[in-house]
């Protein structure tokens, strides 16, 4: 090489990083490049006796213990969750809602859809149309989820995500991971009680999840047409007629006598019909509720006022057993148990409004009876007569019509009646008998309300509200309720606010006995509950 070739400049490739600069004497080996993983001069590591190298990945570390290593997989996977078919479509349901989409087990071969599947925003939509009227029903907000699950997966759409709250219902279906989803809602925006439309809907729901039933989707909406056209079962003088003995009812039980049933009766029916006038003119429910409070107090303090020997404290408390909002409570003490936090407050606040309202018009009356020289004894009422036979058979008047007003079908009438016979019986053996707490009396006989319901909501599998609601009747606070807004009146405010504090833990007694006895049920019944698992923000985490 001569001086002038040592002077040209060194290509690219001569500037290599991995090229040793000038003077760096290199060895004999072909690459002595240092690895950062390489051990340093001088270190002695003792090498494993096993067939495997240190360097293996499959040799474990020196510092590594089977018996306090954490939990793997096993090699054989999760076992598969696995439902029995024995079990209701509700519990099914309820236990695949529950589970993340990634472990819910495959759908079966769907039957009923036509060539090609059925169109998937039409499937959606008859999903909401049939979630909407179970809300409306007054339809717990996870029954409601898991009748919409039910009806999508019926027909082969089983990643899907429904999601209910006290106005707004919602659906969301992704076909893979790379398509993308489908989502519809739909608005609650009418509510009404009919629980014949409500067992309709879920007999529609049951035939759906029938794998041996083929029910196309326009036979689906054709039966949900004839569902909403349905006219009420019982007209309007029977309801009108139904709500006057359920208070007359009510009277007996607190020791009203013929007179005190009459009064109350009277005052119940004239309150049912103010109410409907001014449903009719448009006005909210506060206001109806307001209205339907007025005529059994006016006709209690009148008669005080008159000077006639009956106990008028029986009378307005009999009046208010027909207005206080049972059902609406026991939904949303039931959707806060099982998580639907939104619902249920929303449902609570409900309850709350119409609970002022009721205070509104029974205050305004007993304030100018009082001014009038009514003479109102707060413990009138509780100076009852023990009649055993008497009460057992006006608790029974007193769940029959509550059925009639909840429109419920004629089949399930004698049922709820028995029911609710045998929750009062149950609740005047420990209260009166065995001298213990009502609101623990209330609890109990309020948990076999909810029992004997979901056993036979199983039996007919339908929904267990028909069953339960109208039997929880006769444990209603009403007294507690009526003394509270008294005490007030007469500007006993501390003993009014206990009053009505006792009328709360009540209604808080019966909603979570409800929810308690229904909950048992599923429990220990066989397949009820296998492998529904309780979401974990309900245990604090």
């Amino acid at each position: 090489m001569t001086d002038a070739e040592d002077r040209k400049p060194q290509s690219d490739e001569a500037r290599m990083a991995f090229t040793p600069p000038a003077g760096v004497e290199v060895g004999d080996s072909e690459s002595e490049t240092t690895s950062e993983f390489a051990l340093p001069v001088g270190l002695d590591v003792p090498h494993p006796t096993g067939a495997e190298s240190e360097g293996s990945a499959f040799v474990p570390p020196s510092t590594y213990s089977a018996r306090e290593a954490p939990a793997f997989t096993p090699a054989t996977g999760i076992p598969a969750v696995s439902l029995t078919k024995d079990a209701p479509w509700q519990d099914r349901m309820r236990t695949m809602l529950r589970m993340p989409v990634t472990e819910r087990p495959a759908p079966e071969p769907v039957q009923k859809a036509e060539e090609g599947g059925p169109a998937v925003p039409r499937v959606l939509d008859l999903t909401l149309r049939i979630g909407e009227l179970l809300l409306a029903g007054g339809e717990g907000a996870e029954d409601v989820e898991a009748a919409m699950f039910a009806v999508c997966r019926s027909y082969g759409l089983d990643r899907c995500e429904p999601n209910v709250t006290f106005t707004l219902l919602s659906i969301s279906y992704q076909p893979s991971l790379v398509d993308d989803p489908v989502s519809a809602a739909r608005t609650v925006r009418r509510r009404g009680t009919d629980y014949t439309r409500l067992a309709a809907v879920f007999q529609l729901v049951d035939d759906l999840s029938d794998p041996e039933t083929q029910i196309s989707l326009e036979e689906a909406y054709r039966r949900l047409a004839e569902i909403r056209r349905n006219r009420h079962p019982y007209p309007t003088w029977v309801l009108t007629s139904a709500s006057g003995l359920l208070a007359g009812a009510a009277s007996v039980l607190v020791g009203g006598d013929l007179i005190v049933f009459v009064a109350a009766a009277l005052g119940a029916m004239l309150g049912d019909r103010l109410a409907w006038l001014c449903a009719g003119r448009g006005l909210p429910e506060f206001y109806q509720f307001t209205v339907a409070a007025m005529p059994p107090a006016a006709i209690g303090a009148a008669l005080t006022v008159a000077h006639v020997d009956v106990a008028a404290s029986a009378v307005i408390t009999g009046g208010l057993f027909a207005l206080l909002p049972g059902r609406a409570l026991v939904a949303g003490v039931q959707d806060g148990l099982t998580g639907f936090y939104i619902t249920a407050a929303a449902r609570l606040l409900e309850v709350l409004y119409f609970f002022v309202g009721i205070v509104v018009g029974v205050l305004v009356v007993l304030y100018f009876g009082v001014q009038l020289g009514a003479q109102l004894n707060p413990d009138a009422a509780l100076g009852s007569r023990e009649q055993p036979l008497v009460q057992i058979g006006a608790s029974m008047l007193l769940s029959l019509t509550f059925a009639v007003l909840l429109q419920q079908e004629r089949s399930t009438v004698l049922a709820v009646t028995l029911n609710g016979g045998v929750a009062w019986v149950v609740y005047g053996a420990m209260h009166y008998a065995g001298d213990l707490s009502p609101v623990a009396s209330t609890a109990v006989a309020a948990g076999l309300v909810g029992l004997f319901g979901q056993l036979m909501s199983r039996y007919r599998y339908a929904s267990a509200l028909p069953y339960t609601t109208a039997a929880i009747g006769p444990l209603l606070p009403g007294s507690a309720t009526y003394f509270g807004l008294l005490a007030i009146a007469q500007n006993d405010v501390d003993g009014g606010l206990g009053s009505l504090t006792k009328a709360a833990a009540l209604a808080m007694a019966i909603a979570i006995g409800v929810n308690l006895g229904s909950e048992v049920s599923r429990m220990f019944l066989r397949g009820a509950g296998r492998g529904r698992k309780a979401a974990k923000r309900t245990r604090g985490f």
